[in-house]
């Protein structure tokens, strides 16, 4: 009596098997953590906005006025023009872009009479919803 010898490994139902259940667990996991990775982008926008906005106040402390629109917030990395008191750079590691890659919105005057520092969102248009949506100070 020949006893056959079964070769070790897997038969492609059983590899067929095992990739419908890791596509179906891609498929559940998957939108849950690229949900957690916009709001990271958001977070760490607003983190940016803040180290900004204290650039902002010592700039004003040393000068005695926010920049003006038209200086913008690149008056924290360089002296622009004759500026009575600069004392910058005020970000040491330079003017950061946001996580979408834009620069930082800059108003003097903004909403609560300071000055307004904000990201336009993924989308880099005002307004928008979730990862598009607006990240202000």
């Amino acid at each position: 009596m020949k006893h056959r010898r079964r070769s070790a490994g897997f038969t492609l139902v059983e590899l067929l098997v095992v990739l419908v259940i890791l596509t179906l667990l891609a498929s559940l996991v998957g939108p849950r953590l690229l949900d957690q990775l916009g709001g990271a982008k958001a977070k760490t926008a607003r983190v940016q906005i803040a180290e900004v906005e204290q650039a902002l106040d010592l700039y004003k402390l040393d000068v005695g006025r926010y920049p003006t629109e038209a200086e913008g917030l690149r008056s924290l990395v360089e002296r622009l023009g004759t500026v009575n008191g600069w004392n910058g750079p005020y970000l040491k590691k330079g003017l950061p872009s946001d996580p979408w890659n834009n620069p930082y919105q800059y108003k003097p005057v903004g909403r609560h009479g300071g000055p307004d520092i904000y990201s336009l969102g993924s989308d880099g248009k005002p307004g928008g919803d979730g990862e598009a949506a607006d990240v202000l100070n």
